[in-house]
């Protein structure tokens, strides 16, 4: 199983933070989100550590899949945040466009999405987004 290998200076979701003050407590579960855009960067490292339960965990029960089968033979490449609307620590709602850029097997491609977040008992949660086509 291939899985990205964290160093301490940065964390996945290209914040510029390190993992440790970055995403390490949302996927450890020490710690809520406190922001739609931290949710999203946290669901981001996730799908580059292939942090499935950490995935189902923070999409809401409506939306999220039976079955989450992430590819071990995708390699991620980075994460760019357009724009976010609302989605901040006393909002209930939010949404943020992004761009991930991975390759699958060394074929390049990029994710732009703008995805919707809603906050339930203090923790966002992933619902939806649509997708940009190239």
């Amino acid at each position: 199983m291939k899985s990205l290998q964290l160093t301490p200076e940065k964390c996945p979701c290209d914040s510029g933070k390190s993992y440790e003050h970055c995403c390490k407590n949302y996927l450890n579960q020490k710690q809520s989100a406190p922001t739609a855009e931290a949710l999203m960067r946290s669901r981001y490292t996730a799908f580059t550590l292939l942090d499935e339960d950490y995935l189902r965990l923070s999409w809401h029960p409506d939306t999220c899949p039976k079955n989450i089968r992430l590819n071990e033979n995708t390699v991620w490449l980075g994460l760019t945040i357009k724009k976010t609307t609302a989605g901040r620590a006393n909002d209930d709602t939010g949404t943020v466009e992004f761009i991930a850029r991975n390759k699958i097997n060394g074929k390049a491609q990029r994710l732009h999405e703008n995805s919707r977040f809603v906050k339930i008992d203090d923790h966002w949660l992933y619902v939806d987004g649509d997708f940009h086509s190239k």
